[in-house]
């Protein structure tokens, strides 16, 4: 373990699954834990903060650091009046824009140089701040224009394209600026929170039970893994008991899940790349998969099937048989049709080399979940932190070090056989018991859960306010560690490849703008 008692007064052992503690510290001991981390290769898992005025504690922020045996929950006291914290967007990058975040929704201002805003796109007024406890909602009438200051490239025959935020489909806003000299790309600007649905804010008027419902519906394609990620900080925080065989039944869903978004990327990355059919065949399995979902579990992407405690709905030997032989039959039809994509000389062209993320570049930005191990890193918190059943499953985690399109393609491959594998093991050794444990949610005062979504980790801590209440709810999607890996993956490459690596990439937009 990361020596930390040298750095804080006092280190606070969190209940639960995870081996978690917390430090509540000053200015010097908030930058001293982030560069010991950083330099022990230890990485930023999230950063909010919390509007503790009601209690006293004025405005605090909150950073979650993970190690390669524990997590470490900081907070520091950022006054009452022009509450401000110390920049760490030199150590990680990734909190640049979560710390313009946070300005955005409690007007905590970091000392860092890039101030400029992140979420309000003048949807609200600039001097109110939607997390606080006395914002007014008459406050989101506009009193200003919207003028981003997008960095400009300059030099002869540079010019600027322009996607979105508004894209075709069904896809949501999201808005790329990408500076480019021919078709070759120079740079890309990202900008998100065109879709901000004031989750957190919502959270507050929900109790601890009926916060699940709400979690479940954070990011359609993760529902999953968001519930079991809020139901795991529920239960640290109440220091509940799972039963085993909900526990084994949660990973049943969340390998499920995960195999039915890794088919449906398959297929879409196969049709920018030029291969329609190969979108038509893997969403023909995705559609069928999903189809045993609604069977079995009564939603076609699992939704409401996971509750403090342990899991709504049980499976009888017929289900157990049915989703046996699903397993064999989409493992011989996905590697048939592995074998077309990887002889497919056209696709591959297209696919090698394209949207390169080096290992350094991924372990200097931060990167999280599968965008990391199709670039060397091996971060899965199936085996990291392994908790039942993935400490008996054994899961095992799959690298790819090129970190080009066609590594994350190859990954997803990987990927779905060995979840194929976790489900038959899940299905044939399921333990026998109850499916809900008791879970007393007005005992606790904090509580995390992380759950390793089929985009990377899905964070959420929770802290209890007045009244009994979770006052404080906060969930992170792994894109916020990715999306900024995306700038960097397509320069040098030509502007008709950005919507593949995009697609490789396959980022939440709903995830990010809560």
């Amino acid at each position: 373990m990361t020596n930390t008692s040298s750095l804080a007064e006092e280190l606070q052992e969190l209940p639960g699954s995870l081996p978690a503690y917390r430090a509540f510290v000053d200015a010097d001991q908030w930058r001293r834990f982030c560069l010991q981390y950083s330099k022990a290769g230890g990485r930023l898992a999230a950063l909010w903060g919390t509007d503790a005025r009601p209690e006293g504690r004025g405005f605090l922020v909150h950073a979650v650091l993970i190690s390669s045996d524990h997590w470490l929950w900081l907070t520091y006291c950022a006054g009452d009046e022009a509450p401000s914290f110390p920049d760490i967007s030199d150590i990680f990058p990734a909190a640049n824009r979560l710390q313009r975040a946070i300005y955005d929704l409690l007007g905590i201002q970091s000392d860092a140089t890039d101030k400029r805003p992140w979420l309000r796109h003048a949807a609200w007024s600039c001097t109110s701040f939607p997390l606080r406890h006395d914002f007014d909602v008459s406050a989101l009438a506009c009193d200003s224009p919207d003028t981003y200051p997008f960095v400009a490239v300059q030099g002869n025959g540079v010019h600027e394209i322009g996607v979105g935020p508004i894209h075709a489909g069904t896809i949501e806003p999201g808005h790329f600026r990408l500076s480019v000299i021919g078709d070759e790309i120079l740079r890309l600007e990202e900008r998100f929170g065109y879709a901000h649905k004031g989750v957190e804010k919502r959270f507050e008027s929900f109790d601890l039970r009926e916060g699940i419902r709400l979690a479940a519906r954070v990011c359609g394609d993760s529902t999953v893994a968001y519930s079991w990620a809020y139901a795991m900080a529920v239960e640290a925080l109440c220091e509940c008991r799972v039963p085993h065989r909900a526990q084994w039944l949660r990973a049943l869903l969340l390998e499920r899940e995960r195999i039915a978004n890794h088919l449906g990327d398959i297929g879409a990355v196969s049709n920018d790349g030029g291969l329609a059919f190969g979108q038509t065949q893997f969403f023909l399995l995705k559609e069928r998969w999903v189809q045993t979902n609604q069977c079995v579990f009564g939603h076609r992407y699992l939704m409401d099937t996971i509750i403090p405690g342990g899991v709504v709905y049980d499976i009888n030997p017929e289900n157990r048989r049915q989703m046996q032989e699903e397993c064999e039959t989409l493992q011989t039809a996905v590697r048939i049709l592995q074998e077309i994509i990887d002889d497919h000389a056209g696709l591959q062209e297209r696919f090698l080399g394209a949207g390169r993320v080096t290992m350094v570049q991924a372990q200097t930005l931060g990167a999280v979940g599968l965008i990391a191990r199709a670039s060397g890193l091996a971060r899965d918190i199936r085996t990291e932190f392994p908790s039942l059943p993935y400490s008996t499953l054994l899961a095992h985690t799959t690298t790819h070090p090129e970190g080009d399109v066609a590594a994350r393609i190859a990954l997803r491959f990987d990927e779905i056989y060995e979840s194929l594998r976790l489900i038959r093991d899940i299905l044939s050794d399921l333990p026998d018991g109850p499916l809900v444990g008791d879970c007393d949610t007005n005992s606790g005062t904090a509580g995390l859960g992380c759950v390793e979504g089929w985009r990377g980790e899905v964070f959420v801590a929770i802290e209890r306010g007045v009244f009994g209440h979770a006052h404080r709810v906060h969930i992170h999607d792994p894109s916020w560690q990715n999306w900024p890996l995306l700038e960097y993956a397509v320069i040098g490459d030509l502007v008709p490849d950005f919507p593949l690596i995009n697609k490789s990439f396959n980022l939440a937009y709903s995830g990010h703008d809560l």
